[in-house]
C-alpha cells in the first residue's frame, strides 16, 4: 500500500499518511524503533546479483565465505567489518556491469565476478559403492560443499557456491578449474541508481556511498534528500567530501585513507557509526577503531574551517584517530532552521520521532481510528508517552505533555499535531573560569 509521507506547506495532500515538519522554536503507547541499521552499494568479487541482500553481525561472522567469497579475516572484507564496528544488520547492493560468472565443465558459479575463479570440483569414485561419485567443491583450499551421486550432474542439487549444469555426466577429476568470471566493466551512474532503485523501500538510518566521481556523489545526495523531504524517509547519507549538500541529510567525511585504493573507504567507519549511534548519544570524540590509515594531518585553523565547512573530520588525538565533532553538511541557517540543525545528534532524535510517530499513525490510526476527539485523545496520549520515553533516556528534555496538542484539520479524515520538543546533546565544549583567591 503506497503511503504519503514527508513535509508540508499546505493540508492539501492526496495520499493518506503522516507528513510532519521540523522548524526551529524562536530563541527569545508507541515504542522506539532499533538503531543499527545501514545500507551500502558496493562493488564486489562475489555476492547476490542484481538486488538487495541483507546481512547481519552474526551472518558475517558464520557466512562471509557464503555471502562475500572470502572468510572473514581476510583483507577483502576490511571496509565490512569497519561497517559492522557499530551496527547489527546491513543492506548491501551488489554494483557491477556486464559481469560474468564463473563456470566448468559441471557447473556454473552463482554469483557474478572474480571470485567464482576460486572454485574448483574434485571429483572420485565412492568407496563404498562404486556405482557413485563423490563430488567435492572447494573455494580457495576450503571445502565448501561435498555430494555422493550418480554420475550425472541432474542428480547434484544446488550449493551456495554453484549452480550445476543439466544432464553432464561426472567422470573422476583431479579438479576442474571454473574459469572466466569477471566484474565486468566499470560502474557508472546507472549501476548506482539501480542500487538505489533497489534500496528505497528498506528502512534503515544512514546509506554509505563510496564512490568518488561527483556524480554520483551527487545522486545519492539528491536521493536522500528527495526521500527525506518528500517522501518522509528518514535517514542519513555518508559519502567523502560533499560538504556542499548543505542538507541535514547529509554527511561529508573529509579525509582521505591512504592504504586503500579507494580514498573514500573512511565512510565504511563512517556510515555504521551514523547508523548505529544511540539516539542519547553522539559521535564526538568517538574514537576510530577500524581497520584503515585515515589521513589526519590538518592544522588547528583548518580543523576550524572544516567545522564551518559543514565537514565530518577525523583528527588526531595523541595516539588515537577521533570524531571531531558529529556534524553534517547544513550550513545555511536560517530563523526556522537554526545550528541545532548542523548536529547529527539533534537530527537523530527528531528522525527517532518522525519514523516512530510514522510508524504508530499507519499501524494504529490510519482507517481504524475515528477521527472524533477521544481518537484524537487517544493519538496524544501515544506521542506523550514516546516523548516521554525519549525525555527519560534523555534524548530531550523539558517536555510537558501540554507541549502536543492534536486537533481536527480541515477534513474530516485529517488531524494536526503541534509539538515542542528540545534534543539534548553531549558536552562538547568546556568554557571555564578559575578564581584564585
Amino acid at each position: 500500500m503506497a503511503l504519503g509521507g514527508g513535509t508540508f506547506l499546505t493540508q492539501n495532500k492526496k495520499l493518506n499518511g503522516t507528513y510532519i515538519n521540523f522548524i526551529s522554536a524562536a530563541r527569545a503507547s508507541s515504542n522506539l524503533n532499533d538503531r543499527g541499521y545501514a545500507a551500502l552499494p558496493l562493488t564486489l568479487d562475489w555476492g547476490v546479483d542484481g538486488e538487495v541482500f541483507t546481512v547481519t553481525q552474526n551472518d558475517l561472522l558464520e557466512n562471509s565465505s557464503k555471502l562475500f567469497g572470502y572468510d572473514y579475516k581476510h583483507e577483502k572484507l576490511r571496509g565490512i567489518r569497519d561497517l559492522f564496528k557499530n551496527i547489527h544488520t546491513a543492506y548491501f547492493y551488489k554494483l557491477m556491469k556486464n559481469g560474468i560468472a564463473a563456470s566448468n565443465t559441471l557447473g556454473t558459479a552463482k554469483s557474478k565476478g572474480v571470485r567464482g575463479n576460486g572454485l574448483k570440483t574434485v571429483v572420485s569414485v565412492n568407496v563404498d559403492d562404486p556405482n557413485k561419485m563423490d563430488v567435492s567443491t572447494y573455494l580457495g583450499t576450503s571445502l565448501v560443499d561435498s555430494q555422493t551421486v550418480l554420475p550425472n550432474t541432474d542428480n547434484l542439487l544446488d550449493t551456495d557456491y554453484v549452480v550445476w549444469k543439466a544432464n553432464v555426466d561426472i567422470t573422476a577429476s583431479a579438479g576442474i578449474p571454473f574459469t572466466l568470471g569477471s566484474n565486468g566493466d566499470l560502474v557508472e551512474g546507472a549501476e548506482h541508481q539501480e542500487a538505489l532503485d533497489a534500496l528505497e523501500p528498506y528502512s534503515f538510518n544512514a546509506l554509505g556511498c563510496l564512490s568518488t566521481e561527483s556524480t554520483v556523489k551527487s545522486l545519492y545526495s539528491e536521493f536522500t534528500i528527495r526521500l527525506r523531504d518528500q517522501v518522509g524517509v528518514k535517514f542519513q547519507l555518508v559519502l567523502h567530501k560533499k560538504n556542499d549538500a548543505d542538507h541535514e541529510g547529509v554527511i561529508s567525511v573529509k579525509n582521505d585513507v591512504t592504504d586503500d585504493e579507494n580514498v573514500a573507504s573512511a565512510v565504511y567507519w563512517a556510515t555504521g557509526a551514523a547508523a548505529g549511534c544511540a539516539i542519547n548519544k553522539s559521535n564526538t570524540n568517538k574514537k576510530y577503531d577500524g581497520e584503515f590509515t585515515i589521513n589526519t594531518k590538518f592544522s588547528q585553523p583548518q580543523l576550524e574551517n572544516a567545522i564551518d565547512s559543514g565537514e565530518f573530520v577525523f583528527h588526531k588525538v595523541g595516539d588515537e584517530v577521533r570524531v571531531l565533532d558529529d556534524i553534517n553538511t547544513f550550513t545555511s541557517f536560517t530563523g526556522d532552521k537554526n545550528s541545532d540543525f548542523a548536529s547529527n545528534q539533534t537530527i537523530r532524535v527528531l528522525d527517532q520521532i518522525a519514523n516512530d510517530i510514522a510508524v504508530l499513525f499507519n499501524t494504529k490510526y490510519l482507517g481504524q481510528m475515528p477521527n472524533d476527539r477521544a481518537g484524537q485523545i487517544s493519538l496524544w496520549n501515544d506521542i506523550t508517552t514516546h516523548h516521554q520515553e525519549l525525555q527519560r533516556l534523555r534524548a530531550i528534555e523539558d517536555f510537558k505533555p501540554d507541549d502536543v496538542i492534536v486537533e481536527k484539520g480541515e477534513t474530516k479524515k485529517s488531524v494536526v499535531v503541534s509539538d515542542l520538543v528540545t534534543p539534548v546533546n553531549a558536552m562538547a565544549q568546556l568554557y571555564m573560569t578559575v578564581t584564585v583567591a
